[in-house]
């Protein structure tokens, strides 16, 4: 397969009242992990709705017009002439309009194609990659090209780098919740939103409150405005919305639709009442329910503003419910869905994610490993309970930055470790896992690890010291570009300093 350097990554993906913002916003995700990894972004799109287009620009991400959408011509002519203009190997198609022909015609202009799909709805994709983040996807029968790779699941579920940031924090679940969350996407052309609203003056919650999210292609904001008006209870209306994370932490339930929302609900461990807005959401409400992560309401024409009521009071009444939902959705949607998309278009072997709190076991094992003693300062044993102690002062530790490099399994390749010291320098610490040395992994975890280190950090030195007969060690830092300083003393040990400054670093 092959790789997608540090140049532009284009998208298409529309949208409008009918279609809503959906295929827009989980392309922005990903546009935002290809520009965290150093790359480009841009979007050409049929795009009616001006906030949808200012936020792409306003994250940095390019945005080029399209008058006409396939099947008319001018899409697919016009977008095989910036792919060639702008040199781009990768062409991310997220859209029900794309059928088969169109993306025949990317494949044999010589372009890279990654599909975004939920439907499984054409005889054959011809894609480097097709992309189903739904909870449902391993049921679906996807006709390809032999050597298209299929990603299914939840584990790869795009998700914003807003989201992100807020991996690993608790949630609160009160005996008894009184703020609900209500967003039915970027148009609900049939006012589902009023619906639930009027669901929510049934209930006799003391301190209730809602704040209701709409989308900027949705058609009945006069009548929502109308209704804060007549609600007895606390109700925002919010527009243009861009704290989602904030406001799903706010919330002990949400009501929504069943679209791409649903994922970033679970990562934030927040309980849905999932109401089916379209066909494609049938299974994925289905499936949401029987994991225990939602309560699927159903199709909304058929539902009542009563039926809405009865089931959010009783989620509402239950902590127990509530606390088991948000358990299973964090387990569901851990946030690496974008790093494994994105290790695979640029074609690394290797990725980087942040050292999370069960890795404490694991980094143990590694740092008493016998070659890794060895080349340490301090060759002792590590004690459980000092490695314990340590770990967690070094995961409440601002000035550390700590890294697990897992291959395209997840499995764990080696790990790697930044202490900063006083703003200026940084010490890394780097290892292998036994199994994988030998295997050039050293090298590469050091290029990713110094790249990310930089992007996310103004200090623009790295210093690595290496006992003098460490000869691995010396010649993978040697191929990561780090620079031998001198020989020299630490801790009594005969060393030597390699030296990594930024690009621009004088």
């Amino acid at each position: 397969m092959g790789s997608c350097p540090e140049g532009y990554l284009i998208f298409r993906a529309d949208s409008d009242s009918r279609m809503g913002i959906g295929h827009v916003m989980r392309c922005s995700a990903l546009a935002q992990a290809c520009q965290a990894t150093g790359g480009r972004a841009l979007f050409l799109s049929r795009c009616t709705s001006e906030p949808l287009r200012w936020r792409l620009k306003a994250a940095g991400i390019g945005f080029m017009p399209l008058e006409q959408a396939h099947p008319k011509a001018a899409d697919l002519d016009r977008t095989l002439v910036v792919l060639a203009e702008l040199r781009a190997n990768w062409l991310v198609a997220d859209g029900y309009h794309f059928d088969p022909a169109y993306q025949r015609a990317v494949r044999a202009a010589g372009h890279r194609l990654l599909v975004i799909d939920d439907l499984a709805h054409w005889p054959h994709y011809h894609a480097d990659i097709v992309l189903n983040q739904n909870i449902n996807a391993d049921s679906l029968g996807y006709e390809c090209d032999p050597d298209t790779r299929l990603l299914l699941g939840t584990r790869y579920a795009l998700l914003r780098s807003e989201f992100l940031a807020w991996r690993g924090r608790p949630r609160a679940i009160p005996d008894v919740g009184s703020k609900v969350l209500v967003t039915m996407g970027g148009s609900d052309p049939d006012n589902v939103t009023l619906k639930v609203i009027q669901a929510l003056r049934r209930l006799k919650i003391p301190g209730l409150a809602a704040r209701v999210v709409v989308g900027p292609a949705n058609p009945h904001l006069k009548a929502l405005r109308r209704s804060i008006q007549e609600a007895d209870y606390s109700l925002e209306l919010l527009t243009n919305v861009s704290e989602m994370p904030e406001l799903m932490a706010w919330s002990d339930l949400a009501v929504t639709a069943g679209g791409s929302i649903c994922w970033e609900l679970a990562f934030m461990g927040l309980p849905g009442l999932i109401i089916i807005l379209a066909d494609n959401q049938l299974a994925v409400g289905q499936r949401l329910e029987q994991s225990g992560i939602g309560v699927n309401l159903g199709w909304h024409a058929s539902l009542s503003p009563e039926h809405i009521a009865q089931s959010a009071l009783r989620l509402l009444a239950s902590p127990e419910i509530r606390g088991k939902m948000a358990l299973k959705g964090q387990t569901l949607v851990d946030g690496e869905g974008t790093g494994r998309v994105m290790m695979l278009v640029r074609g690394h072997a290797l990725r980087l994610r942040r050292v999370q709190d069960d890795d404490c076991h694991l980094l143990w094992e590694w740092a008493n490993d016998v070659e890794v003693r060895e080349a340490a300062f301090s060759t002792a044993a590590i004690p459980w309970m000092d490695h314990k102690r340590w770990f967690i002062k070094k995961r409440n530790d601002p000035h550390c930055l700590q890294l697990i490099a897992v291959d395209d399994q997840d499995q764990p390749v080696g790990q790697v470790r930044f202490d900063i010291k006083e703003g200026e320098s940084a010490e890394i610490n780097v290892s292998v896992d036994r199994q994988r040395r030998g295997l050039g992994y050293g090298k590469l975890i050091l290029e990713l690890a110094t790249e990310e280190f930089f992007r996310s950090t103004p200090v623009r030195t790295i210093n690595a010291f290496i006992k003098i007969g460490n000869i691995k060690s010396i010649r993978a830092f040697e191929k990561a570009q780090y620079m031998r300083v001198g020989p020299l003393t630490k801790q009594r040990e005969p060393s030597v300093l390699y030296v990594r400054k930024r690009d621009d670093a004088s």
